[in-house]
C-alpha cells in the first residue's frame, strides 16, 4: 500500500508519523509547500508543489505510484485535488470539493443545516453587500459572530462583545475584501472539537479536543489558527456530560446523511451552552492542532482505516484512553507582526510521553528556523491533563529566543475555569 499525503504543516507531519506506524503502508510519500524537515524524515520522496494544483498533485502520484492519498488542509479540498485524484484512479482520503463546501462556504453550510434539518445552527443571515452587512451589524440589539464565507486561516471572525465593539466589527466588515458575508448570533459557552473518521455514511469519532485559538494567555488578543490544545483520557473534556457527545455526535451524522458520498474526516467544532452543543462550524478535514492531540493516541492501523474506507468497510476505530496537551511555538510578534529567523531547539522526540511536531519552518544547514507562521507543536502525553501538560512544558523549557508559548494551555487553574464557566451557565 503507497500512500501520498498532500499537505506540509504540523497536521501533516501527524497524519504521516501515523501513517508510517502502519503495517498495511509499504510507501509514504508527501508532496509539501514547505520542506517539513519532521516529513522529510519519515517519508520514501518529498516534492515541493503547488498543492492546490490538481494537475500538480495527480502528476507526483502517478509518478510515484500510489493508490491512496490523504489530503491534509483544506485549500487542496477547495482546489478539487480529490476529484482529480478520483478521475486518475487514485483514492482520495478526503471530501471532493462539492462536499467540502461544508468548510469552504459558510453560507452554503448554514443553508445546507437548514435545508437538512440539521439541529444546533445559531440564527443567521447572508450578506452578498459589505455595506449591508455591516449596517444589520450595528442595527442587531445582541452580539453577533461576523464570518467572511469563504476560508480565512481561522483568523477571519470577529465576535462583538468579545474580541470587538460593534462599530469595529462593521469597520472590519467594510474594509474587507470579501464582499459574502454570513453574520450570526453569538454562543455564549465552552467551545471543543470532535473530529471523526468518515466513509460509506459512517462516522468513527475521536476523542473531543478543546483548541485555543487567541494569541496570548487567558484568551487574549488576535485569533490564530491555534496556539494550543487538549483532550482528557476518554472521550470527553472536563467541563462536557458524556450526553454533550453523543448530543454533537448526532449533530455530525446528520450533517452526514445530507452528504451523499463524504469521506475523509469531519470536523465539528461546537460551542457547549446552556441549552447543550450549538454549531460553530464544520471543517472538512483534521484540525491543526487537533491532530497532534488524537492521531498519537490512535490504536487503530490509521492505514487500515483508508484502506477499509475504500473498499466500503471502514474498520471500528480505537484510541488509548490518555491526555494529550499540544502547545505551538510560534515567533515572536506572531500572528500581527511576526519575526522570521530564530533558530529552534526543541529536541524532545523520543523522550518518554513527548512528541514534536515540525509545522511551518526553515530547514537550512542541518538547524531548523522559523518562518513567519507556527512553528513547531510540541504534545505531552499522560494518563490526564495535568501529567501531560507538565510533560509539553519540560520540552519547551529551552525553546530558545525568538519563539513564544502559550503556556497556560493545560493547566490545572484554566481547565477548572472551564468547568466552574460551564457549571455557572447550567446553573449548577
Amino acid at each position: 500500500m503507497k500512500v501520498l499525503v498532500v499537505g506540509s504543516g504540523g497536521r501533516e507531519h501527524a497524519i504521516t508519523r501515523a501513517l508510517g506506524a502502519s503495517e498495511v503502508v509499504d510507501e509514504v510519500h508527501a508532496a509539501v509547500s514547505n520542506r517539513n524537515p519532521g516529513i522529510v524524515e519519515l517519508t520514501d520522496s518529498v516534492r515541493e508543489v503547488d498543492t492546490t494544483s490538481p494537475g500538480d498533485i495527480v502528476e507526483y502520484a502517478n509518478e510515484v505510484d500510489v493508490g491512496y492519498a490523504v489530503v491534509g488542509p483544506e485549500a487542496p479540498l477547495e482546489a478539487g485535488v480529490v476529484d482529480a485524484l478520483e478521475d486518475a484512479g487514485v483514492y482520495g482520503f478526503g471530501p471532493r470539493a462539492d462536499d467540502a463546501r461544508i468548510e469552504t462556504d459558510k453560507a452554503w453550510a448554514r443553508r445546507f443545516m437548514e435545508e437538512n434539518g440539521v439541529p444546533g445552527a445559531p440564527r443567521f443571515e447572508v450578506f452578498e453587500e459589505a455595506d449591508e452587512a455591516a449596517e444589520y451589524v450595528v442595527e442587531q440589539e445582541g452580539d453577533v459572530a461576523v464570518k467572511p464565507h469563504g476560508l480565512t486561516g481561522g483568523k477571519g471572525v470577529r465576535v462583538t462583545g468579545d474580541q470587538v465593539t460593534k462599530e469595529e466589527a462593521a469597520e472590519y466588515v467594510r474594509d474587507s475584501d470579501w464582499d459574502d458575508w454570513v453574520i450570526e448570533e453569538r454562543l455564549v459557552g465552552e467551545e471543543f472539537t470532535l473530529q471523526a473518521f468518515v466513509a460509506d455514511g459512517e462516522l468513527r469519532p475521536s476523542p473531543a479536543v478543546q483548541d485555543h485559538k487567541r494569541a496570548y494567555e487567558g484568551d487574549q488578543g488576535p485569533n490564530t489558527g491555534g496556539m494550543g490544545s487538549y483532550n482528557d483520557a476518554g472521550r470527553v473534556l472536563p467541563f462536557m456530560t458524556e450526553d454533550d457527545y453523543d448530543a454533537a455526535l448526532e449533530i455530525m451524522e446528520q450533517v452526514i446523511e445530507g452528504l451523499d458520498d463524504y469521506r475523509g474526516i469531519l470536523y465539528g467544532q461546537f460551542m457547549l451552552t446552556d441549552e447543550g452543543p450549538k454549531v460553530v462550524e464544520f471543517n472538512a478535514r483534521f484540525g491543526d492542532p487537533e491532530a497532534m492531540n488524537v492521531l498519537p493516541l490512535l490504536e487503530t492501523d490509521f492505514g487500515e482505516v483508508v484502506r477499509g474506507a475504500s473498499e466500503g468497510a471502514m474498520p471500528e476505530v480505537d484510541f488509548a484512553e490518555n491526555a494529550t496537551v499540544c502547545k505551538y511555538a510560534v515567533p515572536d510578534g506572531y500572528p500581527t507582526n511576526p519575526e522570521a529567523g530564530a533558530e529552534i531547539y526543541i529536541d524532545a522526540e523520543g523522550d518518554d510521553g513527548t512528541l514534536v511536531f515540525y509545522a511551518s519552518v526553515d530547514a537550512r544547514n542541518g538547524k531548523v528556523y522559523t518562518t513567519t507562521s507556527r512553528a513547531v507543536g510540541v504534545v505531552g502525553v499522560g494518563e490526564d491533563i495535568s501529567e501531560a501538560e507538565r510533560r509539553a512544558e519540560e520540552a519547551l523549557g529551552d525553546v530558545g529566543e525568538g519563539l513564544r508559548v502559550r503556556h497556560d494551555i493545560g493547566k490545572t487553574d484554566v481547565v477548572q475555569k472551564r468547568i466552574d464557566h460551564m457549571r455557572e451557565l447550567r446553573g449548577e
